[in-house]
């Protein structure tokens, strides 16, 4: 009897040993490689080395741990994992029949398989407080589980600014880590932001408020004109409690109040002079996204000294367009110079970082980065708007955006320069957990282009703001 236990211990002994081989390394050194640091001269050939999620050392002469696992570096290239500066990855999207309303139009839907719940009180004005979402938290909605987040890694993407998305005052954003056990091991920093969708048109003669361009802009007006009386409400009962009622507890403006600052939408050059003057007029810190057409205010945005995201959704016909139809020649002035606002940005000191607006796997990320590159941008400008520059904007540059001691092990390792045409990535390091993209993931699939297909991003980002 002894005997046969013994032989029965055998098979469990022998996957133990397997699964303990299996287990992520205690360090992982990257040797020999070409490093791009950002924060400092590129390193032609040096070592990365990784320790418990962060960087531990880098340089020409690093000393490689015994307990490391080594990656031949050579001809491979090192940059700082890529950071998408406002999305909706790693909130699971819901299926297709989601509807957006946007500018114009109302999206047609499919009958739910279950029935709908009750539609929201129809709303008279700002005092109904409709749309306002400002106190949900997107550290709270992020889950590992979404479908994207292994697609994007493939293009070397490792982090999102990532907002909730829906109504006009949508959420407050969070910095998240594109994977994890829980949604909550994802999270790095929260909130880093709310942001502002001007959504317009739907409804018909009775439809409620907001629906017009203007009632959307004087509805945030009129919130931030309550955000701070409720401030000074409870300033004053703080400092004078004793016979003063207290002031009421509201969520919708302590979601405001807790928002380190507001993102506002501008792709036209007219919606560019609108939020930037919008923007001054609120009185908080604000990053303006969209700027397809900032190549007619580049010396406006340049005076202002905001910050910019560039959606990398650039401006194209569409397939499917009636070749009767004749774009007028704005619409074609867009789409040849919207690649080239980067370039413009970065040669006028602009700070600005890139967004994803949709583009959602590999092969189109990879193609928009590209297309912007051939346009002017330098290659380093583009890596530091992958990069330090979406870092600095969130106020994390501390922490993420460049290849350093002490910061977080988020990198990307490419086999020829990150944008080429040849060019693949090799490795993605994520809170230095390893992953290996496969070329599939890399390469267009047979019979056309890969698009993104998030329903909560299609449409105009911007909510047809003219």
């Amino acid at each position: 009897m002894r005997m046969r236990s013994v032989y029965l211990m055998l098979p469990a002994l022998l996957w133990a040993s397997v699964a303990l081989r299996a287990e992520v390394p205690s360090a992982i050194a990257i040797k020999d490689a070409h490093v791009v640091t950002v924060s400092g001269e590129d390193l032609p050939k040096a070592t990365v080395i990784l320790r418990d999620g962060l960087i531990q050392d880098v340089g020409a002469n690093a000393s490689i741990p015994p307990d490391a696992w080594v990656i031949d570096g050579a001809g491979l290239t090192v940059y700082p994992g890529f950071i998408n500066a406002l999305s909706t990855w790693g909130i699971p999207q819901p299926g297709p029949n989601r509807a957006v309303a946007t500018a114009g139009n109302v999206p047609q839907q499919a009958a739910p398989a279950t029935p709908a719940p009750n539609p929201a009180p129809r709303s008279h004005g700002p005092e109904d407080r409709p749309q306002t979402y400002s106190f949900e938290r997107a550290a709270d909605m992020v889950e590992p589980s979404d479908s994207r987040l292994e697609a994007v890694r493939a293009a070397g993407f490792t982090t999102s600014a990532t907002f909730p998305n829906r109504g006009i005052v949508e959420g407050l954003g969070a910095l998240i880590d594109l994977a994890g056990e829980r949604g909550r091991d994802m999270v790095i920093a929260q909130p880093i932001g709310q942001q502002i969708e001007f959504r317009v048109g739907g409804g018909g003669m009775g439809r409620s408020f907001p629906s017009s361009l203007m009632g959307n802009i004087a509805y945030v007006r009129q919130l931030y004109l309550d955000l701070g009386q409720y401030k000074q409400a409870k300033e004053t009962y703080v400092a004078h409690p004793n016979g003063n009622r207290r002031p009421e507890y509201d969520h919708d403006l302590e979601g405001l109040a807790e928002s380190p600052r507001l993102l506002l939408p501008a792709d036209e050059c007219q919606q560019v002079d609108r939020i930037l003057n919008f923007g001054r007029e609120l009185k908080v810190p604000f990053v303006v996204y969209g700027l397809h057409e900032g190549y007619r205010r580049i010396d406006e945005l340049k005076q202002a000294n905001v910050p910019v995201l560039i959606s990398l959704k650039w401006p194209e016909r569409p397939k499917d367009a009636d070749p009767n139809d004749i774009p007028n020649y704005r619409d074609l002035l867009m789409q040849e110079q919207a690649p080239a606002v980067p370039g413009m940005l970065a040669k006028a000191g602009v700070k600005f970082a890139f967004y994803s607006d949709g583009v959602d796997s590999a092969p189109d990320l990879k193609k928009a980065l590209k297309k912007t590159v051939d346009a002017g941008l330098s290659r380093a400008d583009a890596i530091r708007a992958l990069t330090v520059n979406a870092a600095e904007i969130y106020g994390v540059g501390d922490r993420l955006g460049s290849i350093e001691k002490g910061k977080i092990a988020n990198l990307v390792v490419t086999k020829g320069e990150a944008f080429d045409d040849k060019s693949t990535v090799e490795y993605v390091f994520v809170d230095g957990k390893e992953f290996q993209p496969s070329k599939e993931q890399q390469q267009p699939p047979q019979g056309g282009e890969r698009r993104g297909t998030n329903p909560a991003d299609e449409g105009d980002a911007n909510g047809g703001v003219n």
